[in-house]
């Protein structure tokens, strides 16, 4: 299904219309995701249980309603389209033609607009899990590149799930899709109400649950991998709340004199490899 497009107001691409504002309003169910990394990494991921209507999201993964790409790209990307789904259309356009739709200068020239799956409960998703099991928790996270880099390391280093709770941004927003490089769309997530409930719903299925912290009552470089673990992070500031902490082992990574604190991102990575043991 590979179709031309020569107006930016062809009706047919309305959804990839001003990509920027309508990230900030969000997609009801949609996202949008960029570059040919994240691209592969979706396509390879559909599930085949729902095929042909691949443009659905369902419990098994995410869907691809539709791909809009610069007349480069597709024919570099030839062996993609040709794996899609036959109900899945691919509209090409010139590359201004495509910066018009978009509304800046998009120089990949690669956007999927994809369905998302529904988020299964969070207490159905640690039951999932086995009995060696990493659990990612990130509390109070709106920052989409803090939160594309978690779920970038949490793929890197093996983590099974992560938990976001209410006050955390969309980890499917464009930029964070974008910034972990897609690992937002594999690694399976759950929403939770608050940290301390986050916390309950783990030590209820016998996870060890460590906090990081500068204030942290003991250094990393302690810390033995329990077989059932969750590493919660807080946001860049406030850090985590200290009822939360009060509820959890704490943890903080010792640094040089003068400094106390790492970006979240950052910390994420170094307590994830410590804790996969890789």
């Amino acid at each position: 299904m590979i179709l031309p497009v020569v107006e930016a107001d062809d009706p047919r691409i309305a959804a990839f219309r001003d990509v920027r504002e309508r990230d900030l309003v969000g997609r009801q169910g949609s996202f949008m995701a960029e570059g040919e990394v994240v691209l592969r990494l979706l396509v390879s991921h559909l599930p085949v249980s729902h095929l042909p209507a691949s443009r659905l999201g369902t419990a098994d993964g995410h869907g691809l309603r539709a791909l809009l790409l610069s007349e480069a790209q597709a024919m570099r990307l030839a062996d993609v389209i040709a794996a899609l789904p036959e109900d899945v259309p691919v509209y090409v356009a010139g590359q201004k033609v495509m910066d018009q739709v978009v509304g800046f200068p998009i120089h990949r020239g690669i956007l999927a607009l994809g369905a998302a799956r529904p988020l299964p409960e969070p207490g159905a998703l640690l039951d999932r899990l086995g009995e060696r099991a990493l659990v990612v928790v990130a509390l109070g996270l709106t920052n989409h590149d803090n939160m594309g880099g978690i779920f970038r390391n949490a793929a890197a280093f093996g983590a099974d799930a992560v938990l976001i709770d209410a006050a955390s941004c969309d980890p499917l927003y464009r930029k964070a899709i974008r910034v972990s490089v897609g690992a937002s769309l594999v690694v399976p997530f759950a929403r939770v109400a608050d940290g301390a409930s986050a916390v309950d719903l783990l030590k209820a299925r016998g996870f060890e649950v460590v906090a990081l912290s500068p204030a942290g009552r003991e250094p990393l470089s302690r810390l033995v991998r329990p077989p059932r673990v969750a590493a919660l992070f807080g946001t860049e500031g406030p850090g985590l709340p200290a009822a939360v902490m009060a509820m959890t082992r704490t943890v903080a990574i010792p640094m040089a004199e003068g400094f106390d604190s790492l970006n979240v991102a950052t910390t994420s990575g170094i307590v994830l490899h410590h804790l996969s043991g890789v």
